[in-house]
């Protein structure tokens, strides 16, 4: 349903719109210009410079280039002067083709010397994004659309080459070259050629704005629509096999069939705009050409103009309107550019939770002691999930921690990587408050074997040296057999140079859990935080990969957050929450001897296990 906008309001509205849109274009431009003209590298604005000059000379070129036209015709009709005639009209006619050579010699050579400062501005800015998207935190991740935020990012890109290449080698020249034949025509031929030239080119280039501008809406909301239908692609393709379980093809096609008939809509509704303003530029340009030409073909029939000046000023005209015809397609593109980019740059601004203080020090870990203090947090205010943890950790000890779903077991492992900020309390490694420390030097200290081991799309050797940048074959090998996985590895055809498939697919549960702790032994770190490493496997394949865990944590502080109470019976303490707060702490023996909540989960546990055998 539309719903007609009300008579007393459009204009302030859409004034207010308008004025609102073109401050956000300028504040996006002011954004880009320093990718062009970047400080402390004048190689750049050296470039910049002579590709500017390239093109004034290019455009000098073009405008003098109808005069050897006309001087070739005049000599032709027996009109030209005596200079003409000595020169010949074939002499003329070469000059002609030689200043023809020259202008595309010129915008050749100015896009040899920019080619460079795009390319390079497209790098530093993808990069910027690409590390800025790293730095955000964990619960911008958990809600983001994978596939609508590369669109996002790759139109934003896009529209930064485009904006810095037709932005300035488009319009700026556009506009000087109307200038120069503005002024020829005035001084050549008289004020009216100049006014006709004058109104043709304004009324096209408000036609053009204007509906343009209406264009843009239709365009962002295409651009919704094409977002949409590309992350429910994405979406359904990352979970496959979820789909194949649920016999789920024919939902998931109807899904994306109707995200792609809302796109249809939207982008049959932007052609057919497209089709009335390519018509309505060509009405103008035609209009304003034929009257132009009239006047010069009356004067020549009265004599006040020569053959050659008619060809001169049609050749003029000619050059306004095809870059006229030009700036309608740049001005959308640039318009949908400015667009493209300003849901980029919405992404750049987008805050990290989670920041290092300008102060911040290296973590120094000497005997990795774990404090929590008096620790609450939330991920939503109006909902705690830890209320007032206090908790110790020695150097060197095993501490499990267990308790019902929701008790915010697995919120303790992300507030220790500190992938969120406790709301209240302090969590502290050898005395140091994690908000005091660098995330970079904390993560370094922490290795984390997750429940579901997530492998990059390469080879095991990648995955393995993933732990440690720069790690040696050796080194690969080494932290292989220590995670017992070395045999089954050269077992393979490929061996270490195996690939393992999206998301390690390739491989089976056990494996990638394996291949998961080699890569933290590699890394090497003093703490350890095992995050239900197991509880996805099979009781066969969990048996042999505690033993790999065991060994693992010799010589350093574990966490580990626990599904299966059968794998933590030999840590040091065991601590139960429930709620968000502890209710029960100690060895595995004394909290079965307290018939307490732990006593009560042991129990079930072991029936289930009974039941099931």
């Amino acid at each position: 349903m539309t719903v007609a906008p009300s008579p007393n309001l459009p204009d302030s509205a859409a004034l207010k719109a308008d004025k609102t849109e073109q401050a956000r274009s300028l504040r996006i431009i002011r954004r880009v210009m320093p990718y062009l003209w970047p400080g402390g590298e004048a190689w750049i604005k050296r470039r910049v410079v002579l590709a500017l000059i390239m093109l004034v000379a290019a455009k000098l070129v073009a405008v003098t280039t109808p005069f050897f036209y006309k001087a070739a015709v005049d000599a032709l009709a027996g009109d030209g002067t005596g200079w003409m005639l000595a020169v010949g009209a074939v002499g003329l006619t070469v000059a002609y083709g030689v200043a023809r050579l020259m202008e595309i010699g010129f915008q050749e050579l100015r896009n040899v010397l920019f080619t460079r400062v795009g390319q390079r501005a497209l790098r530093r800015l993808a990069l910027e994004t690409f590390a800025h998207i790293h730095r955000l935190s964990l619960r911008y991740h958990i809600t983001r659309k994978t596939g609508g935020l590369s669109r996002v990012i790759e139109r934003g890109v896009k529209g930064v080459e485009f904006l810095l290449r037709f932005l300035l080698f488009s319009i700026f020249p556009l506009i000087l070259q109307l200038i120069m034949i503005a002024v020829i025509f005035f001084v050549v031929f008289d004020i009216w050629y100049l006014a006709a030239v004058v109104l043709t080119i304004a009324l096209y280039v408000q036609f053009t704005f204007k509906v343009t501008e209406w264009r843009v809406r239709q365009r962002r909301e295409m651009n919704r629509q094409d977002t949409d239908a590309n992350q429910k692609a994405i979406d359904s393709l990352l979970n496959f096999e979820t789909v194949k379980y649920f016999n789920a093809e024919g939902l998931e096609a109807r899904r994306y069939d109707s995200a792609m008939m809302q796109y249809e809509r939207a982008a049959v509704a932007t052609n057919h705009s497209l089709a009335f303003l390519n018509f309505g530029q060509a009405l103008l340009i035609t209009s304003g050409l034929v009257v132009v030409m009239v006047m010069a073909a009356m004067g020549v029939q009265n004599g006040t103009l020569t053959v050659g000046d008619f060809v001169l000023v049609n050749a003029y005209m000619i050059q306004i309107t095809m870059p006229l015809n030009f700036l309608g397609t740049v001005y959308r593109e640039i318009r949908q550019a400015l667009v493209d980019m300003g849901e980029m740059f919405d992404l750049l601004d987008q805050p990290a939770d989670v920041t290092d203080k300008p102060d911040a020090t290296e973590l120094q870990v000497s005997e990795g002691t774990i404090s929590f203090d008096r620790v609450e947090f939330g991920y939503d205010p109006a909902r705690p999930i830890l209320k007032g943890i206090d908790l110790h950790v020695a150097g060197g000890q095993s501490v499990a921690i267990v308790g019902p779903s929701g008790s915010g077991k697995s919120t303790i492992g992300r507030l220790l990587f500190r992938f969120y900020d406790v709301t209240e309390g302090a969590i502290r490694i050898d005395g140091q408050d994690l908000r005091d420390v660098t995330q970079d030097s904390l993560h370094l200290a922490i290795g984390v074997v997750p429940q579901d081991t997530v492998l990059f799309n390469d080879t095991i050797a990648y995955n393995i040296a993933y732990g440690r940048e720069g790690a040696t074959r050796d080194e690969i090998i080494a932290a292989a057999k220590a995670a017992r996985i070395h045999d089954f590895i050269t077992s393979l055809p490929e061996g270490y140079d195996t690939a393992v498939g999206e998301r390690g697919l390739k491989l089976s549960g056990g494996e990638k859990q394996r291949v998961g702790i080699a890569r933290t032994l590699l890394k090497n770190p003093p703490v350890l935080l095992l995050d239900e490493a197991t509880s996805a496997l099979d009781t066969q394949t969990e048996q042999s990969i505690q033993d790999s865990l065991r060994q693992m944590s010799e010589g350093r502080t574990v966490l580990t957050i626990a599904h299966r109470l059968s794998t933590i019976v030999d840590a040091d303490r065991i601590v139960v929450l429930d709620l968000g707060r502890i209710v029960e702490a100690g060895t595995h023996d004394e909290l079965l001897a307290q018939s307490g909540q732990y006593a009560k989960m042991w129990a079930r546990q072991r029936s289930d296990s009974e039941a099931v055998q």
